[in-house]
């Protein structure tokens, strides 16, 4: 509604009354037609996932160290791609995986009202997800609130999970253990996770230990921490990665056979192998040149 008011102090013609107060309606019909209603439209978002990883890659990745595919990231200049202070829960604990994932939320009285209750809750959807290929990714809200313990991770067990990665911590320790599938955590608590918080969403983008996660990237996990390797780039990492693992271990045999400080062939940067260098002649003698390998000057394909 559009109201317009006129405040007259004289008015000493009528013909010149009835003119103006044409000029007005006329004025507020322009206005009126010229209104349009805000056009409802659902928020901008992007897709949840970056690609897809078959089983055969994800067997390549999973043969790799984590130190490798973060050297191989770095190196392609994406950023930090490890979940900093999610650690294995038992030492023998290693994992890969495509990333399912949980987010959680901070508790409020709505929010627990409005989540699907019991079998139909976000963290149950999730776990129907997972399988020997999968590895769960539990975004907590605090790194001491626990995402779950040995009743819910049961099932878990009986899915046969690749493996369960979370910047929050677990209770129920012993019990997850003796389940035998990888479990990287921050930590191990006393306290339940419910009073703290809820399992909100599956299988959107989420935030883990600062990473960002994206479902059906690829998680690896070792003793040194766990790995972020995001799908749309996952052929390319291993590449780069591989590549610097084979090198690697030609230094290690080379300084092991004729010991010495490793500075003449070790750090080097994969892509920026001088073709005249110390390395690259240690290279040549075991068969690796910039017509096989990507990690010379001129040679990078990424």
């Amino acid at each position: 509604n559009i109201c317009i008011r006129v405040n007259y102090h004289t008015v000493t013609r009528t013909s010149s009354y009835i003119m103006f107060s044409s000029v007005l309606r006329r004025t507020a019909t322009a206005g009126i037609s010229t209104f349009r209603a805000p056009v409802a439209r659902s928020m901008a978002t992007g897709p949840q996932s970056g690609g897809e990883i078959s089983d055969e890659l994800l067997g390549r990745l999973g043969s790799l160290s984590t130190q490798a595919l973060v050297d191989g990231l770095w190196v392609m200049g994406w950023p930090n791609a490890q979940i900093d202070g999610s650690r294995a829960l038992h030492p023998s604990h290693k994992c890969v995986g495509r990333a399912v994932t949980l987010q959680f939320v901070p508790a409020r009285p709505d929010i627990a009202q409005d989540k699907p209750p019991a079998g139909e809750s976000p963290e149950y959807e999730a776990f129907e997800k997972c399988g020997p290929n999968e590895v769960l990714v539990m975004a907590s809200v605090g790194k001491w609130d626990s995402v779950g313990g040995d009743i819910k991770f049961l099932r878990l067990k009986q899915l046969n999970i690749g493996g369960l990665v979370t910047d929050g911590s677990v209770r129920d320790t012993d019990e997850i253990i003796d389940y035998g599938f990888p479990c990287f955590s921050y930590s191990t608590t006393a306290r339940q996770g419910p009073a703290y918080m809820q399992p909100w969403k599956c299988n959107d983008v989420v935030t883990v230990g600062g990473i960002a996660v994206r479902p059906g990237d690829a998680i690896v996990g070792d003793r040194d921490g766990v790995v972020v390797v995001p799908a749309k780039v996952a052929e390319t990492v291993y590449s780069i990665a591989h590549g610097r693992e084979e090198i690697e271990v030609i230094i290690k045999e080379e300084l092991t056979k004729n010991p010495g400080p490793p500075g003449k062939f070790y750090p080097f940067m994969s892509g920026k192998i001088k073709h005249d260098s110390p390395l690259a002649k240690l290279l040549a003698t075991k068969g690796i040149s910039p017509k096989n390998s990507n990690q010379f000057e001129g040679s990078a394909d990424w």
